[in-house]
């Protein structure tokens, strides 16, 4: 492995684009501290300390995970990638019921740059709305500093125009970054910012489960709130075969055999090869899970604005509770249905079975025993629904795990997130994803892969 990273930086232009990536994500992190000018610092910080345990403080964690954001801190990065985020996914699902989005989608390369530009509109435009509203709810609690604050009590409108222009030039600048990546570096800009704010999080969570350990000493077995030599070795056997699993089902694939048409052209026969079309187990990758967590959310913050009417209202006390993360049977259920829901719904989007149906029609080849057309297309969406509700089921466990490990074994939620969810499966493919481009380099100039044998 060490002369296979050798040869990695032994090539000149792959060196390159390594260390160029590296700048990238490192002016990421530094912007990633930068505060805004018009935030008390302190406060913040104590705010946060107290909401960290609520409802509202498990949406901006959830956020943050997938976002590359950090709106708990309101720095000049503190929306993250999320607008841009919300706006692919806006165009995603207009494509598939707006007929001039989806006739440039089939228009190939050009078609999806137009897509992309007006992404970027729409970006800088959710920019705006989510800016002003954050900075309205700075306001609202109090976290303005005194020195920018007008005799009323304000915020005058000049400094809140200059917070809100500030996080969305931020938010421009790292959609800008992540398109150099895409040019100058290796691996897929926006996916790499996300990850990077993911492995960031993992120091402080390994300290939070140390800190404990190294003040009191190493012991067998857990006492006075501590974590003993046995726990953490369960904890590290747990994560490689979190991790192995989450590999294996990623990588899984439907291989469907097909058949290409024999053609004779003069004296030479063309075709007539068996190849196969692979469907992915985890068609909709991660953004089940994205959805139920964040609808999840919701409820819990309902419940408690009503609680705040109706305190001893008992009732809506049990429904808070239920909905609590982690909090045992009914949110694991609710969980687990969400997941199945959406993962359907979005393999039902992004997979087009009469495309590819008619793709296949096109070059001439046909699935052995299947009429090309209507056939296929019913055949191609029956195997999509079988093998979807195996993908469901994966990250069904993945998602609960970190709930199970957390109740069972009395780690904190922090630590327990890195063993599933959304962390874990963004970085795993993030980095399958990141991997394989390397291996492209190497294999172009003739040398072995990284994940290739000796």
């Amino acid at each position: 492995m060490w002369e296979k990273i050798r040869v990695v930086f032994a090539i000149p232009e792959l060196r390159q684009k390594i260390l160029l990536t590296l700048l990238f994500l490192a002016i990421y992190r530094i912007g990633w501290q930068i505060p805004l000018p018009v935030v008390d610092s302190q406060q913040m910080f104590q705010f946060w300390q107290t909401a960290q345990e609520g409802a509202l403080g498990g949406l901006v964690d959830q956020v943050a995970v997938f976002s590359a954001s950090q709106l708990s801190q309101a720095t000049i990065f503190g929306l993250g990638i999320m607008p841009y985020i919300s706006a692919s996914i806006i165009f995603q699902l207009l494509a598939s019921v707006w007929a001039p989005l989806e006739r440039l989608q089939k228009e190939g390369e050009s078609g999806r740059k137009k897509i992309n530009e007006y992404t970027r509109y729409a970006t800088v435009g959710l920019c705006v709305i989510q800016s002003w509203f954050y900075v309205g709810f700075l306001m609202r609690t109090g976290l303005i500093h005194e020195d920018f604050l007008n005799a009323n009590g304000a915020l005058p409108f000049s400094w809140q125009l200059v917070a809100v222009l500030t996080m969305t030039a931020g938010t421009t600048f790292l959609m800008w970054l992540g398109e150099q990546i895409d040019e100058y570096g290796i691996g897929n800009g926006i996916s790499l910012l996300i990850m990077a704010g993911i492995l960031a999080r993992m120091p402080g969570a390994g300290m939070e489960l140390l800190k404990p350990m190294l003040q009191d000493g190493i012991e067998l077995g857990s006492s006075g709130g501590t974590y003993g030599v046995e726990t953490l070795l369960v904890l590290a056997a747990l994560f490689v075969a979190v991790v192995f699993g989450v590999v294996f089902i990623t990588q899984g694939q439907r291989r469907i055999p097909t058949q290409s048409a024999k053609h004779v052209r003069g004296r030479r026969v063309y075709g007539g090869t068996r190849q196969y079309l692979p469907l992915r187990v985890n068609q909709a990758g991660v953004m089940p899970i994205i959805f139920a967590s964040s609808l999840l959310l919701f409820p819990n913050v309902v419940f408690n604005l009503v609680l705040q009417i109706a305190p001893n209202n008992t009732l809506l006390s049990t429904l808070n509770d239920s909905f609590q993360r982690g909090s045992g049977f009914v949110y694991n259920v609710m969980y687990v249905a969400l997941i199945y829901f959406f993962c359907y719904f979005w393999t039902a989007i992004t997979f087009n079975p009469k495309d590819m149906a008619d793709n296949l029609k096109n070059y001439g080849t046909f699935i052995p025993g299947y009429r090309p057309g209507k056939r296929t297309a019913d055949y191609l969406e029956k195997v999509m629904v079988r093998i979807t509700y195996v993908g469901a089921g994966f990250l069904a466990v993945v998602a609960i795990i970190p709930t199970l490990i957390s109740d069972t074994m009395g780690v904190p939620y922090n630590v327990a997130s890195f063993y599933g969810g959304t962390g874990l499966l963004i970085a795993v493919s993030v980095a399958f994803d990141l991997v394989q481009k390397i291996d492209s380099h190497l294999v172009m100039r003739n040398y072995r892969g990284l994940l290739e044998r000796g």
